[in-house]
């Protein structure tokens, strides 16, 4: 049985790609066969074999199938700033439809497991007024949602969660990432996080001092996800 996710976050910085690799390194852990993309990326280096990001790669560390770094990241932008604003400079159309087709690729792989990374939060957007949730949507993807645990999370996250249901997708699940430990009342905040997502939490991961995925993965539960043993 095939599961595929789009991971989306509460806003930029939180931890996703953390997460993501986690995730894909707890499916790795109970035997499963793994895939990533992530579709979209800015922020990238320059290397020999031509642009690189970061978090791709670390993806890419976390797939079990043979993947080019090309499938991942299909779209790779030098200057660290919103996807659409880099695009725009290199004069490249950044839809919807364009990345379609690159993500249908890596799903088509047929991986246990695979997870496709957005940008950001849920209302990134692309070229007019198309947004990096559209990908998701013209996919019918289900999404698990990561909410970065700092000062103004419950906000993010259940607007977050209410634009993903609108939007017609399910909400999978949803990680904790415990970005700001001394964020006050934090189990408070959880259990009202808990509270108010539509979804399961698949796990609370603390501020690690080496996030490794393995370190990730022991605090994550994919039963809640209910894939195959």
């Amino acid at each position: 049985m095939q599961h595929a996710y789009f991971i989306t976050g509460t806003d930029t910085e939180i931890g996703k790609t953390t997460i993501a690799c986690g995730l894909l390194h707890a499916a790795r852990l109970i035997g499963l066969s793994t895939a990533a993309a992530k579709p979209v990326a800015s922020g990238c280096e320059r290397h020999i074999e031509g642009l690189r990001n970061a978090d791709a790669l670390a993806l890419l560390d976390e797939c079990t199938l043979p993947l080019a770094y090309e499938q991942v990241n299909p779209f790779a932008f030098e200057p660290a700033i919103a996807p659409h604003l880099a695009a725009r400079e290199v004069g490249v159309a950044l839809s919807a439809e364009a990345l379609v087709g690159p993500v249908r690729q890596v799903l088509d792989q047929r991986a246990d497991f695979t997870l496709v990374e957005g940008a950001g939060g849920w209302r990134v957007p692309l070229a007019g007024e198309e947004s990096l949730s559209d990908l998701a949507i013209m996919l019918g993807m289900p999404v698990i949602l990561v909410v970065g645990v700092r000062l103004g999370c419950i906000n993010h996250a259940v607007l977050s969660a209410e634009a993903i249901l609108r939007d017609g997708l399910p909400l999978a699940g949803w990680v904790a990432n415990i970005i700001d430990p001394a964020t006050s009342r934090l189990e408070e905040n959880l259990a009202t996080l808990a509270e108010r997502l539509p979804a399961p939490c698949i796990g609370r991961v603390p501020l690690l001092a080496a996030p490794t995925p393995f370190a990730v993965a022991s605090h994550l539960d994919l039963g809640i996800l209910d894939l195959p043993d």
